[in-house]
């Protein structure tokens, strides 16, 4: 499945898993994403723009296995985001961002959900779930701690399903696309994994 990788000042400046925890800070992909951060490898933007627009017509792909939406830090830039959507005409991308949802970041993803493009909100626990289920303009992935391999629900009783990849080795990301689906009301969890899951497994717990 076609993914990217963006730098790392996309990156909200108030995620909880900015070195502590954040899976990509670890292994062969922190290697690429340090050499993107640092401009030693990939594409200008409006390059890499170009070579989503060619990808096939319904193709499944994931925006930035590394990094956030365009924008630095908690800001979501505006004019490149529309670059973005445009770009997966036809496709069927999605990322995940932990950007907050401010008026102008909502209105962002709440267009380029109306476009096509999957944006879904990233979850520090169950209870910050809750709290961005409840603005409902855009579905949710939570963080949970390593063990928890089973359905769970969020305070509020909202469900959450495990990410079928994560349990499975018979379920990858490209057989599944829940991510893609926008329009599913489940939340999605993953299990903390990656060298620092212990990092991660605490922010999971933090409520």
């Amino acid at each position: 499945m076609p993914v990217t990788t963006t730098s790392e000042e996309t990156c909200a400046s108030d995620c909880p898993l900015k070195h502590n925890g954040c899976f990509a800070e670890g292994g062969p992909l922190a290697i690429l994403w340090r050499k993107v951060t640092e401009r030693k490898a990939g594409l200008a933007w409006d390059s890499a723009m170009a070579e989503i627009a060619k990808l096939p017509k319904l193709t499944l792909w994931r925006h930035n296995q590394a990094g956030d939406l365009p924008g630095i830090g908690n800001d979501i830039d505006v004019t490149a985001m529309r670059q973005l959507v445009r770009a997966n005409k036809g496709k069927r991308g999605f990322t995940y961002t932990h950007k907050p949802m401010t008026a102008d970041n909502s209105e962002a993803v709440i267009d380029a959900i109306g476009h096509g493009f999957t944006v879904n909100l990233s979850a520090n626990d169950l209870a910050h779930a809750d709290k961005l289920a409840e603005l409902g303009i855009a579905p949710v992935v939570v963080v949970l701690p390593a063990d928890q391999t089973r359905a769970t629900t969020t305070p509020q009783g909202r469900k959450v399903a495990i990410c079928p990849a994560t349990i499975s080795d018979n379920v990858t990301c490209v057989t599944c696309g829940l991510c893609a689906l926008a329009s599913r009301k489940s939340i999605i969890g993953f299990p903390a994994h990656g060298a620092s899951k212990r990092k991660a497994s605490v922010v999971a717990l933090a409520a």
